[in-house]
């Protein structure tokens, strides 16, 4: 055998090896992928977190979501301070960003490096002196506490892991009278083309909600696809819990429609 030869049959021998490796580690990876929890309040399947940011910029957002229609139903005012927690690419921030004003300020929370850095560009690109960037955890928000005047999550809640800790998380933020605000596209109207994880129903979040101390204030009307369900910050935790009942589920059904803790400030 010449030395070319060998040669050839030792770097073949090598690339087999590697393939076999990496074809081991990848199917180690995808079988020991976790699997998504479920809620244990509700026995919801808890979907996965969006990582596409062309499905968060899409152009039939404004249709289908009615982002100015949905600020102003929750009644965002100047001077106010709003965490957007799950801001994703700061499609809703630099819109809270713009109501809120020079007197307000507004806190982005994701988890997703990238997804921060994306909110800062178009904070920097806007000339947007009030807003702070923090990463959270899956567990935390890491939002100051007692200094939030309402916490906005749009299509953010069905996606959280660890929910009930990030609601605590979420309520030692909020100032004594303060507002947690969820907007989710609808369970019980069957036509919104949505994955039915990526949906709630009112009678589910308030379950999960008001378990960790959160008190029920409305619900809002007036989105095409969407939920409005607002909670006050409430009473301690653990002090009142129920479910909701069936009778109460059966009132929120909708008729079918068409069409670390320091922030990083932007500069």
């Amino acid at each position: 055998m010449t030395p070319i030869v060998a040669r050839r049959l030792r770097l073949t021998g090598v690339a087999a090896f590697l393939g076999l490796a990496s074809f081991y580690v990848g199917t180690r990876v995808i079988t020991t992928r976790p699997t998504p929890p479920i809620h244990p309040l509700t026995g919801r399947p808890i979907a996965g977190i969006a990582t596409d940011t062309s499905w968060l910029d899409r152009a039939a957002r404004e249709h289908e979501e009615a982002p100015e229609q949905a600020l102003q139903l929750i009644g965002i005012q100047p001077g106010m301070v709003v965490a957007d927690v799950g801001a994703g690419t700061g499609y809703m921030t630099t819109r809270l960003a713009g109501l809120v004003g020079s007197t307000g300020r507004v806190y982005a929370n994701d988890l997703q490096p990238n997804m921060l850095r994306i909110i800062q560009d178009k904070a920097r690109a806007a000339r947007l002196s009030n807003v702070d960037i923090i990463q959270g955890t899956e567990t935390d928000a890491r939002l100051p506490e007692e200094a939030i005047d309402l916490v906005l999550l749009v299509d953010v809640y069905h996606e959280m892991w660890h929910p009930q800790e990030m609601l605590r998380s979420i309520r030692r933020s909020l100032k004594a009278d303060g507002e947690l605000v969820l907007v989710e596209y609808r369970k019980e109207d069957p036509s919104i083309p949505i994955a039915d994880t990526h949906r709630m129903s009112v009678a589910d979040v308030r379950t999960e909600v008001e378990a960790e101390g959160f008190t029920f204030d409305r619900l809002v009307p007036g989105l095409p696809r969407q939920h409005i369900i607002v909670f006050r910050k409430g009473i301690s935790p653990g002090a009142r819990y129920r479910a909701v009942p069936e009778g109460e589920r059966d009132a929120h059904k909708w008729p079918r429609e068409e069409p670390p803790r320091t922030a990083m400030r932007v500069q």
